[in-house]
C-alpha cells in the first residue's frame, strides 16, 4: 500500500515554486526596465524618436522628443528635440499646435541656428490653413508676415529662396482676393471702393498675373467715375438753370401784381 502521507504536502510545494518562478519574472522585468532606463541616454532617446517619425509614428516620436527634452533639458540635443515636438505636429497636420511650438522654439532660444527654419515652419502652418479667395484671409496674411520677416531678417538663409517662392504664391492669392472685392463693387456701382482694391492690386501686388486685367479695370472704373461725376455735374446744372426759371417766373408774377 502506498503511504498517502509521502505526498501530503505536493499541491503546496507547487504553489511556492510558482510564487517563486513568478518573483523571477517580475524581478526581471524590474531589472529589464532599469536597464533600458539606463541605456535611455540623450543619443538613445533622439535615435528613437527619429526612427518612429521615420515610420510615420509622429505622436510615439513626440514621446521620445518630450522626454529628452525633460529629462535632460541642459543637453545639446534637447534643443533639438524641441524642434522634433513642433515637426512631429506639423507633419501629423496639427497646425495650431505645431505653430505654437515653433514659437516657443523662438522665444526660448532667439539667436539658435535653426530660427530661420522655425520662422519658416511658421508660414507653412498658415500656408495650410489658407481659405478660398472669397473667405477670410487672415492665415494668408499670417503666411505673408512670417516668410516677408525670415526674407528681411535671414536673407541668407537656405530657407530664404524657399520663402520667396511661397511669398509670390501668397500674393498671388491676396491679389486674387483684392480683385474679387473689386469686381464686387464695380457690379454694386461702388466706383470709388472698387478703384481702392484695383489699385491696392497695382501697387502692392506687382507681377503678380493679373497685371493685365487689372489695368484694365482701372481704366473703365476711372471711366466709370468720370462719367458718373459728369452726370451728377449736369443735374447740378439743370437743377439750378431750373431754380432760375422758377425765380424768374415768380419775379414776372410779382411785377403783375404790382
Amino acid at each position: 500500500m502506498i503511504d498517502s502521507r509521502k505526498f501530503s504536502g505536493f499541491p503546496q510545494f507547487k504553489i511556492v515554486l510558482l510564487l517563486v518562478a513568478l518573483s523571477m519574472i517580475l524581478g526581471g522585468c524590474s531589472l529589464f526596465k532599469k536597464q533600458e532606463t539606463a541605456v535611455s541616454t540623450p543619443e538613445k532617446l533622439y535615435a528613437l524618436a527619429s526612427d518612429e517619425y521615420k515610420e510615420n509614428n509622429y505622436s510615439q516620436a513626440r514621446v521620445y522628443f518630450t522626454r529628452l527634452k525633460e529629462e535632460y533639458p541642459l543637453h545639446d540635443m534637447a534643443v533639438l528635440a524641441e524642434i522634433g515636438i513642433a515637426d512631429s505636429y506639423y507633419s501629423d497636420k496639427e497646425y495650431v499646435e505645431a505653430e505654437n511650438a515653433y514659437s516657443d522654439f523662438m522665444a526660448m532660444h532667439p539667436v539658435n541656428e535653426n530660427v530661420p527654419y522655425a520662422i519658416y515652419q511658421i508660414g507653412m502652418c498658415s500656408y495650410h490653413q489658407m481659405e478660398a479667395i472669397d473667405r477670410d484671409q487672415t492665415e494668408t496674411m499670417k503666411a505673408r508676415r512670417a516668410w516677408e520677416k525670415l526674407i528681411s531678417r535671414y536673407p541668407d538663409s537656405k530657407f530664404s529662396p524657399l520663402a520667396e517662392t511661397k511669398l509670390k504664391e501668397v500674393k498671388q492669392k491676396l491679389a486674387q482676393r483684392e480683385f474679387y472685392i473689386g469686381s464686387f463693387y464695380l457690379k454694386k456701382k461702388k466706383y470709388q471702393a472698387a478703384l481702392a482694391r484695383f489699385e491696392t492690386i497695382a501697387r502692392e501686388y506687382a507681377n503678380s498675373g493679373i497685371d493685365i486685367k487689372v489695368k484694365k479695370f482701372i481704366d473703365e472704373t476711372k471711366a466709370k467715375i468720370a462719367e458718373e461725376e459728369k452726370e451728377k455735374l449736369e443735374k447740378v446744372a439743370k437743377e439750378k438753370k431750373k431754380a432760375q426759371k422758377e425765380q424768374q417766373k415768380l419775379s414776372r408774377e410779382d411785377k403783375t401784381k404790382q
